[in-house]
C-alpha cells in the first residue's frame, strides 16, 4: 500500500487500506462467533419444531447480515468525514473536484483492504472446509460405510469447523469487499463531478443506497420471523418457500427506496468529465434498479439450477443410477447451462448503465444489487448454520431432529448457491465499476483490443481464472490427500469404532497446516499479477489483463458454483427416498420379485457421492474464490494507478 501512495511519506492509503483490514477480520470474527452460538441452539429447536429451527437459524445468518453491511457503512462514511477535514484542509482550492477525486483514490485503500482479507478467507477457508469434507466422505462414508457426521469419524469436527470457515467467514469477507470496493469506486468517478463534490453533498449517493437497503431489509427480515403473520413453515417444501419470499419482499420495497434516494439525494442533472452528454437523476435510478433486478433474477435461476425442487436437479439425480460417470457428465452440462441467463443479465445491466451513466452508472448498478446485502448474507448464513446443527444431531443420535435439520440443510445448500450466484454477479459489476475508476484514475479513454499491447493482456487475463481454479483445487486434492491417509491410520489403529474416540485434533491439524501452506501460491497470482504487468507493460497492459480476467473468471465461477450445488442436492434428493424404487423382471433364488432400491447406502447413492465430492472444491473453494480473484487484481489496479504512471519500463 505505501507503493500507492503519491509522495513518499505520506500514509493516507496505508490508514484507509489497514481500517478495512481490520474491519472486514472483524465482521469474519463475529460470524463464526454468531455461527457456533447458533449452531447448537438451532438443533435444539429443531427436536421441538422445523419452524422453530429455521427461525433461530435464520436470525442468526440475519445478525451476521446486520453487523458485516453496518459496519462497512459506519467506518467507510467515518473515514470520508475525517479525510475531509485532514485531507483536504491544508491544500488550497479545496472546491476543487480534482482534489475529491484524488482523496476518494486514497480512501479506495478501504476496499482494498477488505479485499486483502477476503482472499485469505475465501481460499484459505475453502481449502480448509473441503479438505476436511472430501477426506472425511471417501475415507469415511464412501470406503468404511459411515453415515454423514458420523462421531467415528475423525474428519467429521474439522469438517464441521471448516464450513464456519470457509461459508461464515469466507463469504462474509467477500461481500464486506464487493460493498466497500463498488462503493469506493463510485466514489472516485464522482470525483469528476463539479455537480456532485462541491455544488451538493451528492458524492453520498453511493452510500446512500446501502442505508435505504438497511431499512427494507428491517422491514423484510420481519416477514420470516413473526411467522405467525406471513411465511409460516408447515411442510418442509415451505423453507425454500420462505427464503425465496426474502429476495422478493426485499426487492419489492428497494424499488421505491432507490427511487426517493435517487430523487432526493441526487441534482436533477449533472455532468462528468470525459463525458459529452448530462446524466439525470432519474436515469441513475434506472442503473441502480437494473443492478437490483438482474441480482433478483440470478438469484431466481440459481434456485433453479441447484435445488431438488426442480428438474435439473432431479435428473441429476435419476442420472445417478446408471453410475458416477453420467452424473459427473451431467452434472458439468448443468453447471455449464446456468451461466446463460445470468450473463445476459449482466450483460443487458452493463449496457444500459454504461448508456445512462457511463462508469457511474455501473457502480450505482453494482451498489443497487448489493442493496438487499443483509439479507443475502443472512440466507447464505444460515446454510452452514443448518448444516452443523444437522452434525451436531448426528453426533448425539437424534434421528427426529436429524431428519428435520436435513431439510433445513438441503435448502441451506440451496441458499448457498444463491448466496454465491449473489456475490460472482455482483463481483463482475464491482470489478468492471473499479476498472472504470481505474480508468479514469490513470487518464486511459480507450481500451483498444486491436492493439498488441492490450490484445495480449486481454489473452493472459483470461488465462488467470484457470491458472487460479487449477492452484486451488490442486491445492484440495493434496489436502484430503493428507486427511484420508490419516483417516485411514487411525482405521487400521482401531479408533475407528463403537466406544473409542477417534483423533480428531490429528485432523483438524491437518485442515489447518494444508490451508495456510496452499493458499500462498494462488494468493501470490492475484496479488503479484497486476503489480508486475504495471510494472513492466503500464496502465494499458493492465487494462487487457483486467479485461480479460473478469470476462473469464465470471463464466467459471458460475458454472463452478452451480455444478457443485446440483451435485451436493442431488446427493440429499436421493438420501431422503426421493427416487422412487424399481420393480425389476426378474427374481430371485427365493422367487421373489426383485425390488432395486436407490436410497441411503445404496449404488446409486454412492456414485451421487462421488459427485458430490468432486464438486465440493467447485462450489466451496475455487468458484467462490473466484470473485475475490477479479476484484482483488481491479482494486490493486486501481490503488496502484499512479505507480504504473512512473513505470511500464518495457513500453516507455
Amino acid at each position: 500500500a505505501c507503493l500507492a501512495e503519491t509522495q513518499i511519506g505520506e500514509f493516507w492509503t496505508v490508514i484507509a487500506f489497514v481500517l478495512g483490514a481490520v474491519i472486514s477480520i472483524i465482521s469474519g470474527f463475529l460470524g463464526m462467533r454468531i455461527a457456533v452460538a447458533a449452531n447448537v441452539r438451532t438443533t435444539k429447536e429443531c427436536s421441538i419444531s422445523l419452524s422453530r429451527g429455521f427461525v433461530v437459524a435464520y436470525k442468526a445468518g440475519s445478525v451476521l447480515g446486520f453487523c458485516l453491511v453496518g459496519l462497512a457503512l459506519l467506518f467507510l462514511t467515518v473515514l470520508i468525514m475525517v479525510y475531509r477535514r485532514t485531507y483536504l484542509i491544508d491544500r488550497e482550492h479545496t472546491a476543487d473536484a480534482e482534489l475529491y477525486q484524488m482523496m476518494f483514490e486514497k480512501i479506495a485503500g478501504y476496499g482494498l483492504g477488505g479485499s486483502s482479507i477476503a482472499l485469505f478467507g475465501r481460499v484459505g477457508g475453502g481449502i480448509y472446509t473441503k479438505a476436511a469434507d472430501v477426506g472425511a466422505d471417501l475415507a469415511g462414508k464412501v470406503v468404511k460405510g459411515l453415515p454423514e457426521d458420523d462421531i467415528r469419524n475423525p474428519g467429521t469436527i474439522a469438517d464441521n469447523v471448516g464450513d464456519n470457515v470457509g461459508d461464515i467467514a469466507g463469504m462474509g469477507s467477500d461481500l464486506f469487499g464487493s460493498l466497500a470496493e463498488s462503493s469506493c469506486a463510485a466514489l472516485v468517478v464522482s470525483g469528476t463531478s463539479q455537480q456532485l463534490v462541491i455544488d451538493t453533498g451528492a458524492f453520498y449517493y453511493p452510500l446512500m443506497i446501502t442505508g435505504a437497503g438497511i431499512i427494507c431489509s428491517i422491514v423484510t427480515w420481519m416477514f420470516a420471523t413473526n411467522q405467525e403473520a406471513c411465511c409460516k413453515i408447515q411442510r418442509y417444501s415451505d423453507v425454500e418457500k420462505v427464503i425465496k419470499y426474502q429476495l422478493v419482499i426485499s426487492t419489492v420495497l428497494l424499488i421505491p427506496a432507490l427511487f426517493l434516494v435517487s430523487f432526493f439525494a441526487l441534482p436533477e442533472s449533472f455532468t462528468f468529465k470525459g463525458i459529452d452528454h448530462e446524466v439525470t437523476n432519474i436515469e441513475v435510478f434506472i442503473c441502480a434498479l437494473c443492478g437490483l433486478v438482474s441480482g433478483f433474477l440470478i438469484g431466481m435461476v440459481t434456485e433453479y439450477y441447484t435445488s431438488n425442487e426442480y428438474y435439473p436437479v432431479q435428473e441429476l439425480a435419476d442420472s445417478c443410477k446408471k453410475g458416477a460417470a453420467p452424473n459427473i457428465i451431467k452434472g458439468l452440462a448443468l453447471g455449464y447451462m446456468s451461466t446463460i441467463v445470468p450473463v445476459l443479465c449482466l450483460a443487458a445491466t452493463i449496457y444500459v448503465s454504461f448508456k445512462f451513466a457511463d462508469m457511474y452508472g455501473i457502480a450505482i448498478a453494482a451498489l443497487g444489487m448489493l442493496s438487499n446485502l443483509c439479507i443475502a448474507l443472512a440466507i447464505d448464513g444460515y446454510g452452514p448454520i443448518s448444516d452443523n446443527a444437522g452434525g451436531i444431531a448426528e453426533m448425539c443420535a437424534l434421528n427426529l431432529t436429524r431428519q428435520r435439520t436435513d431439510r433445513l440443510d438441503a435448502a441451506g445448500n440451496t441458499t448457498a448457491a444463491i448466496g454465491k450466484g449473489f456475490a460472482i454477479g455482483s463481483a463482475c459489476l464491482v470489478s468492471l465499476a473499479l476498472f472504470g475508476a481505474f480508468a479514469t484514475r490513470t487518464n486511459l479513454l480507450v481500451v483498444n483490443v486491436l492493439e498488441p499491447l492490450q490484445f495480449a493482456g486481454l489473452v493472459v487475463g483470461a488465462m488467470l481464472p484457470y491458472a487460479f481454479s487449477a492452484l486451488t483445487m490442486k491445492a484440495v486434492g493434496t489436502a484430503a490427500e493428507a486427511m484420508i491417509e490419516e483417516i485411514a491410520r487411525q482405521d487400521r489403529e482401531g479408533l475407528i469404532r463403537e466406544g473409542v474416540e477417534p483423533d480428531y485434533a490429528k485432523c483438524i491439524a491437518i485442515s489447518t497446516e494444508s490451508s495456510l501452506r496452499e493458499m500462498i501460491a494462488p494468493g501470490l497470482l492475484v496479488i503479484c499479477t497486476p503489480i508486475v504487468v504495471g510494472l513492466f507493460f503500464g496502465s494499458k497492459g493492465v487494462a487487457g489483463l483486467l479485461a480479460g480476467a473478469i470476462v473469464s473468471g465470471i463464466q467459471m465461477a458460475i458454472s463452478a458454483s452451480n455444478t457443485g450445488g446440483a451435485w451436493d442436492n442431488a446427493k440429499k434428493y436421493i438420501e431422503a427416498n426421493k427416487i422412487q424404487p424399481e420393480i425389476l423382471n426378474e427374481r430371485d433364488e427365493e422367487g421373489n420379485t426383485i425390488i432395486l432400491r436407490h436410497n441411503k447406502g445404496t449404488e446409486t447413492h454412492k456414485a451421487a457421492v462421488v459427485g458430490d465430492t468432486v464438486g465440493d472444491p467447485l462450489k466451496d473453494t475455487s468458484g467462490p474464490a473466484l470473485n475475490i480473484l477479479i476484484k482483488l487484481m481491479a482494486i490493486i489496479s486501481l490503488v496502484f494507478g499512479d505507480f504504473y504512471e512512473k513505470t511500464a519500463w518495457l513500453v516507455r
